[in-house]
């Protein structure tokens, strides 16, 4: 599906353009949709996105440009097929937190993975209710959340190790014909202990006592992708 499987690595210093030109969430989408279902041609893309064939292969032209997908050997010579050229695009965290425009891609490339995660589980959800899918994936498959105490060492040492881990499984069930494209989303989200509300001066006698102590909810850790605490991937 691709040519190569070694992660590209974007630096915004020097990459600026390429950065730029993954800013635009259905480019993100498209390059998705080659590395997990192959070459297709920007109509076929079109259906699967709901937009149009102009707009598809416009985007696909400007991650041509900046060497995400190229051209794929074509079925005949009326159509004209794309590739992803690498399995992952990743980049450090560190350098994109330097500027507004790094740090703007980072939240829209995990907002975009944030999408792919509910149309992979839509898609998972109608392949096992139709039968595409036989029973022996309903036990092992679904979505987990856990909520850790780590340092960020530590943090880093657990997505290195299933990043590690799933290297290695996936490499062992390669040419095992009962092995299933699986999506793996990873999150790892760090948050800073809550500040105490200050107490509201106008609630009457009735009000809730532990309403002016409600903050923000907490979040999910959910083990596409697992990305490490310095280092970001799509």
């Amino acid at each position: 599906m691709v040519s190569d499987e070694r992660p590209r690595i974007l630096d915004p210093e020097q990459h600026p353009a390429a950065l730029k030109a993954l800013t635009h969430p259905l480019r993100i989408r498209l390059l998705g949709l080659l590395r997990q279902d192959g070459p297709a041609t920007a109509s076929e893309l079109a259906v699967r996105t709901g937009e149009s064939s102009a707009s598809t292969s416009y985007h696909l032209r400007v991650l041509a440009k900046h060497d995400f997908v190229a051209e794929a050997e074509h079925r005949d010579g009326r159509e004209r097929r794309w590739r992803s050229v690498h399995a992952v695009t990743a980049w450090n965290n560190t350098a994109m937190a330097a500027s507004p425009g790094s740090r703007a891609l980072v939240g829209v490339s995990r907002r975009a993975q944030v999408d792919h995660l509910e149309r992979s589980l839509a898609r998972h959800e109608r392949d096992m209710a139709d039968g595409r899918l036989d029973a022996a994936w309903l036990e092992c498959s679904g979505i987990s959340d856990l909520i850790l105490r780590l340092t960020p060492e530590s943090l880093t040492e657990l997505t290195a190790c299933l990043r590690r881990k799933a290297g290695e499984l996936a490499a062992r069930d390669a040419d095992d014909p009962r092995a299933r494209q699986t999506v793996l989303v990873g999150a790892a989200l760090p948050f800073a202990p809550l500040e105490p509300s200050a107490p509201a001066t106008d609630a009457g006698p009735d009000a809730d006592p532990d309403s002016a102590r409600l903050g923000p909810e907490g979040g999910k850790l959910d083990p596409d992708n697992a990305t490490g605490a310095d280092e970001d991937a799509l």
